[in-house]
């Protein structure tokens, strides 16, 4: 990426999150709401940039703050820009009760994402003063819709653990571990650009296969069984995830059996998904799909979930998802069979919906690889 580029990158986001936090005022404006108190470090760094551990945003209906510590003043000066940072010595809750903030009369607070603890400290610093207000998915309806230029950090975090899979099938031997396997993705991960692992990887071969998060183990490949590799990264901030069943050697006729219905699964996941159906109705299609060939009681997890600055977020695609799905919705289509003490498989792509249907970020065949 050339400097012009960066900049314009740069100013694109900016106006992203000036755009993301009028919409966040206007709602706080219709429920009536003076001031909210941000205590998701997701939500944080959509609506600000701010990517350190340690932050509160404050939001007002004339202005916003947030609030670090000393670790993180020079990062703030960088990554901030639609609020006005202020580095917290004495901590939150005592800057909060200092006075020099317009709260007005009713402030919300995140209780989906606050502890006991922290909550009743900054309540004892409005008693009497302020009305305090829980709220929950305050922020799901705006993050859940991606900008194009969230898309395209997500296409780069998408190619980036597509490059790392297709790096690692090669090594996938009898005389190596998942952990291995499992270092190596996470090493090439960051050596292509990603900030970290998505999540911890999945590598699993074999019955541990039939275990959907499966820690990787010191267990070594052995041939004729199936290996689930579940994987994903970081860049600039956003997520991606990918999953594929590959085979060392070839399988049984039930493991290969269980597979194309799986694969089959996948596909019809991709072909019916579009905008208006909720995402309930999605996973009953698949669901019913794989329940028509016996597994339904074997396929124990939701469809998909949603994908941003976090690997699981809304939409949640599951029999309770009631969420209806919106051009520029990013989530997974992820089905899977598990037959405990035998195997299991996964596949799983990561989608954008477009008015056309559902695109994938990943380009990896799916075909079963005999390694």
């Amino acid at each position: 990426m050339n400097h012009s580029t960066g900049l314009m990158d740069g100013r694109q986001l900016t106006l992203h999150r000036q755009e993301a936090l009028r919409m966040v005022l206007s709602k706080m404006m219709n429920h009536a709401l003076d001031a909210m108190i941000v205590t998701d470090l997701a939500v944080i760094r959509w609506l600000t940039g701010f990517s350190g551990s340690s932050a509160r945003l404050l939001l007002t209906r004339e202005k916003s703050w947030l609030f670090t510590d000393f670790r993180y003043k020079e990062q703030a000066a960088l990554e901030v820009v639609v609020a006005e940072t202020v580095i917290a010595s004495d901590g939150f809750a005592a800057e909060l009760g200092s006075g020099h903030y317009p709260l007005g009369e009713t402030v919300a607070l995140q209780s989906d994402n606050v502890t006991w603890h922290e909550a009743t400290r900054l309540i004892e610093q409005m008693l009497g003063k302020q009305r305090v207000v829980p709220v929950d998915s305050f922020f799901d309806e705006f993050r859940m819709l991606k900008h194009e230029i969230e898309l395209a950090k997500m296409r780069r975090a998408a190619e980036i653990s597509e490059l790392v899979l297709e790096g690692v099938f090669p090594l996938i031997s009898s005389s190596v571990t998942e952990l291995d396997i499992a270092a190596e993705i996470t090493y090439q991960h960051k050596k292509l650009g990603a900030e970290r692992d998505s999540f911890e990887p999945i590598v699993a071969g074999g019955a541990r296969s039939a275990m959907p998060h499966a820690a990787p183990s010191k267990a070594r490949f052995r041939q004729g069984e199936l290996i689930v590799l579940d994987i994903g990264c970081v860049y600039e901030g956003y997520a991606s995830d990918q999953t594929r069943t590959v085979a060392l050697g070839r399988v049984s006729d039930e493991a290969r059996k269980v597979y194309h219905i799986v694969q089959e699964a996948q596909a019809l996941g991709l072909a019916v998904a579009r905008c208006g159906m909720l995402a309930r109705e999605l996973d009953e299609e698949v669901r019913r799909f794989i329940a028509g060939h016996g597994y339904g009681d074997e396929f124990g997890h939701g469809l998909g979930h949603g994908v941003g600055l976090q690997v699981h977020e809304e939409p949640r695609i599951s029999p309770k998802g009631e969420h209806t799905l919106q051009e520029n919705m990013v989530f997974t289509i992820e089905p899977g069979i598990y037959l405990p003490g035998k195997f299991g498989v996964r596949i799983e792509d990561t989608v954008v919906m477009g008015p056309q249907g559902a695109t994938p970020l990943q380009r990896l065949g799916k075909e079963l690889m005999e390694l």
